[in-house]
């Protein structure tokens, strides 16, 4: 029998005694154990990364600025936007304290340059900071109430559209089947329709003016939006949260609304965004053509046309809402780029 001449006895254990444990509740073990990080919605995360975006930032900046000045034309403007005054016909931009040529009320005659507001005999304290078109009336408090008809034809568009586009779209994907076939049918015999025939017909039924053009808006600008949402719901409708939701025994209509919709949120919210410069265009157009908004009421597509008739002598007239619209359009269009990637950070890729 062969023995172990390695075998060791074993080693007695010391004794555990509670004077070997220290309690963990000093402030450095607690500090240890915190989130350091705080918790995020999805709302706040997207604002977290929309603030990182500088150009959507400044456009939303500049946006608010433009919104808040039209809703305040009344208060602003300094002259009324329907006072003719024939004797003020054509009057270049004059601002108080600025001696620059453009806009301090000069214009260039054969090469001379003379004070427009000294001949026309204009008292000394009245003053047309961008001028005025050739009936006399003020440009500022036109482009200020011009721009406020703009923008609320654009926001009452966008709100009929989110309302209609959103019901119809989610009720299509949602019920599916021979339902959504005949609603998907509707939706392409509507959209075969150009927008101009649609807006002319209105215009037969309702007299011009901003009821029929939110009407014609309203009966194509949804189809997009209805689509956008359609497909997002046949794709979301089956995941797993909306199993469970279903296993539990919540109604459909209750589904749609309250687990399908909010993971449709940023969707909704990019495609009005693009739809509301698209409003303004389409409004624009159908003003510069003449049957849009009649006169004496003013909006950034009666403006253009106005000031192009004369813009090879007074360019003033058609640049200044030009610049408006444009600047309105643009800053939408990056708002909702920027939006965009702040609800999805993927879309980038």
């Amino acid at each position: 029998m062969v023995s172990n001449n390695n075998f060791q006895p074993e080693q007695s254990l010391p004794e555990l005694t509670p004077d070997l444990f220290a309690k963990a509740d000093s402030l450095d073990v607690q500090d240890n154990e915190k989130i350091t990080a705080p918790s995020l919605s999805f709302m706040q995360d997207s604002w977290r990364r929309l603030k990182k975006n500088k150009v959507a930032m400044v456009s939303m900046v500049l946006l608010i600025i433009i919104t808040l000045l039209s809703i305040f034309a009344p208060v602003i403007a300094p002259h009324s936007p329907n006072a003719q005054i024939i004797e003020h016909a054509n009057l270049p931009p004059k601002i108080p304290g600025l001696d620059i040529s453009g806009l301090n009320g000069t214009v260039n005659q054969n090469g001379i340059r003379l004070d427009k507001y000294e001949q026309t005999g204009v008292e000394s304290d009245v003053y047309y900071y961008l001028g005025t078109d050739s009936l006399g009336r003020d440009l500022l408090s036109r482009i200020l109430y011009g721009t406020r008809v703009s923008l609320f034809i654009a926001f009452v568009a966008a709100l009929l559209n989110l309302i209609i586009g959103v019901t119809y779209g989610l009720l299509s994907g949602w019920i599916g089947g021979k339902t959504d076939n005949v609603m998907q049918r509707i939706l392409e015999i509507l959209s075969g329709v150009p927008n101009l025939v649609i807006v002319i017909l209105m215009l037969l039924v309702f007299d011009p003016g901003i009821m029929s053009i939110i009407i014609a808006l309203a009966l194509t600008e949804w189809i997009s939006m209805a689509r956008i949402v359609r497909a997002q719901t046949l794709k979301l409708k089956n995941q797993e949260y909306v199993l469970a939701a279903k296993t539990l025994g919540q109604s459909s209509l209750s589904i749609a609304f309250k687990h399908i919709m909010p993971n449709l949120l940023g969707i909704i919210i990019i495609q009005v965004m693009f739809s509301i410069p698209s409003a303004i265009f389409f409004e624009a157009f159908l003003s510069f053509i003449g049957i849009g908004i009649p006169a004496p009421d003013a909006s950034l597509g009666t403006l253009i046309n106005d000031g192009y008739k004369t813009f090879r002598f007074l360019p003033h007239l058609m640049w200044y809402p030009s610049a408006v619209m444009s600047i309105i359009m643009i800053s939408f269009n990056l708002l909702a780029d920027g939006l965009r990637d702040s609800f999805d950070p993927k879309l980038r890729d």
